[in-house]
């Protein structure tokens, strides 16, 4: 099975007005904005806002009656700023088959084409739609919103598809299509390159019949900045040796929702043709059980040089990061970001909505934890508390790779990770939950996109480029 956006039903979601026989009218209004919305309407469909007892509340929609069965509909917005969550029910919460045009503040209808169309994605390779999704006519000077769209579908698209369907050659193909699409030089690494180059990340996927391996994509502006991006893809973590409960399993097809995410950032960095050097690197493994899997105890090799001693086969996703992080710190990238599903502490201490952010660099910890609170995705984070450095030595190897304290988890997993990191780079990790556990207004539930914009949003801050200026 190839996975690659569904750019059919993107497009389903959208119109453009010459492709729509009518449209009706959304108009929008927050509790302040309603009395001057009721003079600009027609007197009887004002005269039945006001009979409805309208009051312009979050998510509130009041469908207008007309000659014809229906002449527009009324979306409240609430007290606080409009977000893509302000709209993202409507695809689904409209009548289906009908078609739309944005009829409220031209401020807002960027936001307003966002929402709608990360509220129209239903995850649907494998099941006929129940219903298609009521069409926007997307406002002019929406492109960006177009293609952060398409971004964010193509993640929920790998993240939701089965991890029969999805395994590390299938996810290696992802970065490939990217990177046909946009012109990038790509190739994957295998074999006996891949056990040399990334031993520990070999020694993760051996145990799997589905061959581990790395793929790899470059874009970009010679002499331009390196953006380096690392993603950990377990396309299915049953714990290895150390067996996860069966319900710990459920959810484990989305283990390689941070190499989702950063195939999203990639493709969202490249579509805005930033002035930037990309090195987009994915560690595509199935940590499974055979005569071959790696042990508890078992001492492991890092392209860093670096022992690990595996304390648990659980914590294998630090394990494939740490020969990512190594090759990207070879390459002095001027960022260096990696995502990953990588700890259940992290959950504990910030619950599914709030990504863990960690960051040797306060600056580069600023402008992503602002571009969080901007996009609506905020990020929290958390310390690289250097005293915790203790717990993760052993007596075998240079350092084992989980702690000896059942404390901190999201932290020492972290603290794990910047060993394999070349010092004085700017680097980030971020632990994310990648997943929708019930559908709201932008979010159905399943996989996610999640810190996606705002780490687009951030390299260009933290940067200084500017969309449009590459080569």
């Amino acid at each position: 099975m190839t996975i690659r956006p569904d750019t059919i039903s993107v497009d389903r979601c959208f119109a453009q007005a010459a492709d729509l026989n009518a449209t009706l009218p959304l108009y929008c209004a927050a509790p302040a904005d309603l009395a001057p919305l009721l003079t600009r309407l027609p007197t009887a469909a004002a005269a039945f806002v006001q009979a409805a007892g309208f009051t312009a509340r979050s998510q509130e929609l009041l469908l207008l009656p007309g000659g014809d069965g229906m002449s527009g509909a009324v979306l409240g917005l609430g007290d606080l700023p409009a977000t893509p969550a302000s709209f993202g029910a409507l695809p689904y919460a409209l009548p289906a088959g009908t078609h739309w045009r944005f009829a409220g503040n031209p401020a807002q209808q960027e936001v307003a084409a966002l929402g709608w169309g990360l509220g129209a994605y239903r995850y649907r390779r494998l099941k006929a739609a129940d219903r298609a999704p009521a069409t926007l006519e997307l406002p002019p000077g929406c492109g960006d919103a177009l293609a952060t769209v398409r971004a964010t579908w193509r993640v929920r698209d790998l993240i939701n598809t089965p991890a029969n369907l999805l395994g590390p050659a299938e996810l290696a193909q992802a970065v490939l299509e990217l990177g046909a699409e946009h012109g990038a030089a790509c190739r994957v690494i295998e074999g006996e390159e891949l056990r040399q180059g990334f031993p520990c990340l070999n020694a993760v996927g051996q145990g799997s019949p589905r061959a581990p391996r790395v793929a790899m994509l470059e874009w970009g502006t010679p002499g331009a900045p390196l953006v380096a991006l690392c993603g950990k893809g377990v396309c299915f973590d049953t714990g290895g040796l150390d067996l996860k409960p069966s319900a710990a399993m459920l959810r484990m097809k989305k283990d390689m929702g941070g190499a989702a995410v950063a195939i999203g950032l990639a493709e969202m960095l490249m579509q805005r043709r930033l002035p930037i050097r990309l090195l987009l690197l994915v560690g595509a493994v199935e940590n499974s059980v055979s005569g071959d899997s790696f042990r508890p105890m078992d001492v492991l090799r890092t392209r860093a040089g670096l022992t690990v001693e595996v304390g648990n086969t659980d914590a294998e996703g630090r394990l494939v990061l740490a020969d990512l992080l190594a090759f990207a710190g070879e390459q002095q990238p001027d960022l260096l970001l990696d995502f990953a599903t990588l700890t259940g502490a992290a959950r504990v201490a910030l619950g599914p909505d709030l990504p863990a952010l960690f960051s040797s660099d306060d600056r580069l910890a600023e402008i992503v934890l602002q571009a969080g609170t901007t996009m609506g995705e905020p990020l929290w984070r958390l310390p690289l508390h250097p005293a915790y450095n203790s717990w993760l030595e052993s007596n075998v190897a240079d350092l084992n790779n989980v702690s000896s304290k059942p404390m901190a988890g999201a932290i020492v997993a972290a603290l794990f990770l910047q060993r394999f990191v070349t010092p004085g780079l700017r680097w980030a990790h971020t632990d994310i939950y990648a997943w929708n556990d019930t559908t709201r207004p932008a979010r159905p539930e399943g996989g996610e996109a999640q810190a996606m914009r705002s780490f687009a949003q951030a390299v260009q801050d933290f940067l200084g480029v500017i969309p449009g200026a590459a080569r």
